[in-house]
Parts: structure tokens; C-alpha cells; sequence
């Protein structure tokens, strides 16, 4: 079990590694390529698309080599596009290599995180899962300073190291033990029936509001920090705190969801989230917009752990299996980083950057308003986990 943690929570740190090193980069690409707000929206866009394409065709890669297949080849493609993103120098090769990385990133968490939680004891799903979740916010973390590394040192240097480290993880997943049951992939029928489940759409829209609100900071937070007049190292800087929030928020999350109600630990985050993001297009200082930005990392991060559980429930108590469950959770939260990147840009360059973050403080306020205490929702996420642990 062990030694299927420290797998699990490699893959994600690696993979998040390589896709926060972006917001860094983000400023020197718009200045260089002459991209818009809204084509740098589509490049940050890039990687969650290819994960919302990759995401359901995953679990016919589970059914047909297993997890661990899956994840082998998750860790390939993320090798090759690590080196075609460090050697591209136009706009659609970026694209595109960002693109390929999301899809293998699809693979990934689908079978590692699917791998994972098949062997978790239930009443340690959330912890599991955050433990797992606060290594992906690690990645997070050091992804901007990787991407100002490669302003500094080179992009073919330093996302050939990226490309490295997949291969020797796939390696060390490949002398991994497989799990039986984790291979066991249900099949479409099985999807559809998640969709139609309550608690399981209220934890997919937990994944995307998670998405929406960090593809659009993703974006407009960089181009805003530059134009005030802010390095590419500020704008790192800034991110990795934000990641720094969210790697203890996410674990403390997830135990908070195992302790008492799954929900718990969201009702406290979403007004905090709303709060952050209302305060955002305000201020004219850069140094404020970056301690703002850095808030965002454990209000908005704290989402995503409890969230995880509650699929993780409702896979079991439907009897759906596991690797559905990461599907879904990829295909909201890739559906959400993808709107919020692009259309969080292309809004803010056709109105102002305070449209969309007041969109998403609406979103987070009337979450907070279907998710209180006595909500249908909030009763089918305690049915689902009453029904995961019997």
C-alpha cells in the first residue's frame, strides 16, 4: 500500500509539474509569439482539453490493459510531449505538445489514483486521497519556479528533465505489483449511470468550480502581475505560494471530509474562495494582487480532496468501479481549467479581467447555497458514503 502511495503521488507531482510551469512562461510567450489574452488563454487551455478529450477514452485503455497498462502509457506520452514542448517555438507547436501532455495526464491519474483508492480502506479514502492530491500541489508548487528555470536555463533543458523523470517512473510503476480489482474496469453503461447520480454530480462540479477558478488565475493573474510590472521570478514566486496554501489545505481537507461530513470542509472554503476572488481585479499594486493570488491556493484548493472522496463514494455504493469515478472527476475538473483558461482570457480581453472573477464568485457563493446543511445534495453525498462502507 505504501509503495502504491508513493507511485501514485509521484505521477500527479510530476504531471502538475510540468503543467504549472506555464504561468511563468506566460508573459514571455504573449511579449515573444504576440499572443492576445485570449490565445494565451487557448495555450494554458491546451493541456485540460486534451485531458477532457483523453478522459473517457482512458477507461477503454483500463479495460483493455488495466491500470497499470494505462498508466505506462499515460507516463510515455508525458515523456515525448515534455521534450516537443521544450523544443517548440511557434504557438501551434506549443499548443499541441500541451494538448498531447493533457491527454497523457488523463491516462495517468485515471489509473494511478484508480490503482490507489481500489486498495484504500474507505474511512481512509479522503486522506488518501489528499495525501496524494498535496503531492500534485507540490507540483504545482515548484512548476512555476521549473518554468522560470527554463526562461533562465533553456526549455529544452529543463523539460528534457521532466521527460527524465517519467520514464523512471514508469520503470518503478512497472515493478509495482498490479491490484486485481483495480483492473476490473466497468464499462460504458456503468458511466452513464454515474451521471445520473446525485452526489455524483455535486462532486463533479466541485472538481470543475476547482477548474474554472485556477484556469482563469492561471491566466489573467500572470498577464495582470506584468503588466503592474512584475518578473517572470515574482509571477513564480507567487504560484508556488498559492501551491504552498493548497498542499495543506488539501490534506487537512481530506481528513476533515473522513472525520465528520464529506462536505464539511467545503461549506468553510466556498465563502473564503468567493471572498479572494471578488477582491481580485481591485487592487492596482502588484505585491496585493499577489498576496490575493496566493490566497486562492488553499480557499479554492481545499475543494478537490472532499470532492475526490465523494466519487470515491458513490463508484462504490453504484458499484461503478474506481477508474469511472477518476473519469469523471477528469472530465470536470478538464471541462473547468479549459473554460476558465480560455474563455476566463478571451472574456477579460473583450470586457475586463473583473467579469470573470465575478462570475466565479458567483459560482462559489451559490455552491455554498445548494451545498448547506440539509440540501438534497449534501443528504445524497452521506447516502453514497453510508453505502461505500457497508
Amino acid at each position: 500500500m505504501r509503495r502504491l502511495l508513493v507511485l501514485t503521488s509521484a505521477v500527479v507531482f510530476l504531471d502538475t509539474l510540468f503543467f504549472s510551469a506555464i504561468a511563468p512562461l506566460l508573459p514571455h510567450y504573449a511579449r515573444d509569439l504576440g499572443l492576445t489574452k485570449a490565445a494565451a488563454g487557448v495555450l494554458a487551455g491546451a493541456y485540460p482539453a486534451g485531458t477532457l478529450v483523453a478522459a473517457v477514452p482512458a477507461i477503454w485503455v483500463a479495460r483493455k490493459v488495466g491500470v497499470k497498462g494505462a498508466l505506462l502509457l499515460g507516463l510515455g506520452l508525458l515523456a515525448a510531449s515534455s521534450v516537443a514542448f521544450g523544443l517548440g517555438n511557434t504557438v501551434e507547436v506549443l499548443d499541441v505538445s500541451r494538448f498531447v501532455q493533457g491527454a497523457a495526464g488523463a491516462l495517468c491519474w485515471s489509473g494511478s489514483l484508480a490503482w490507489l483508492v481500489a486498495t484504500a480502506p474507505v474511512d481512509r479514502r479522503g486522506a488518501m486521497i489528499g495525501t496524494s492530491l498535496g503531492l500534485a500541489v507540490a507540483g504545482s508548487l515548484l512548476g512555476p519556479v521549473l518554468g522560470t528555470a527554463a526562461e533562465q536555463f533553456g526549455d529544452v533543458l529543463i523539460f528534457s528533465l521532466v521527460a527524465v523523470g517519467a520514464l523512471g517512473l514508469a520503470a518503478f510503476a512497472a515493478t509495482t505489483p498490479g491490484h486485481a480489482d483495480a483492473s476490473r474496469v466497468p464499462g460504458r453503461r456503468t458511466l452513464l449511470a454515474g451521471l445520473r447520480d446525485r452526489s455524483v454530480r455535486a462532486a463533479g462540479w466541485l472538481n470543475a468550480l476547482y477548474g474554472l477558478a485556477f484556469g482563469a488565475l492561471s491566466v489573467l493573474v500572470p498577464l495582470r502581475l506584468s503588466s503592474l510590472g512584475a518578473s517572470a521570478a515574482v509571477v513564480g514566486l507567487t504560484f508556488a505560494l498559492a501551491a504552498a496554501g493548497e498542499m495543506i489545505a488539501s490534506p487537512v481537507a481530506g481528513r476533515l471530509a473522513d472525520r465528520g461530513t464529506r462536505l464539511s470542509p467545503v461549506r468553510a472554503a466556498l465563502p473564503a474562495a468567493a471572498l479572494v476572488l471578488a477582491l481580485l481585479p481591485v487592487p492596482d499594486a502588484a505585491w496585493i494582487v499577489a498576496v490575493l493570488a496566493v490566497l486562492c491556493g488553499p480557499s479554492v484548493g481545499a475543494l478537490l480532496a472532499p470532492a475526490g472522496a465523494m466519487l470515491s463514494d458513490a463508484a462504490s455504493a453504484l458499484g461503478i468501479g474506481q477508474v469511472i469515478a477518476m473519469a469523471l472527476s477528469n472530465v470536470a475538473w478538464s471541462a473547468g481549467e479549459m473554460a476558465g483558461a480560455a474563455g476566463g482570457g478571451g472574456l477579460a480581453q473583450a470586457t475586463a479581467d473583473a467579469v470573470p472573477y465575478a462570475l466565479l464568485c458567483a459560482a462559489c457563493v451559490l455552491t455554498a447555497i445548494a451545498l448547506r446543511p440539509g440540501a438534497r445534495t449534501a443528504r445524497a453525498a452521506d447516502t453514497a458514503r453510508a453505502g461505500a462502507g457497508s
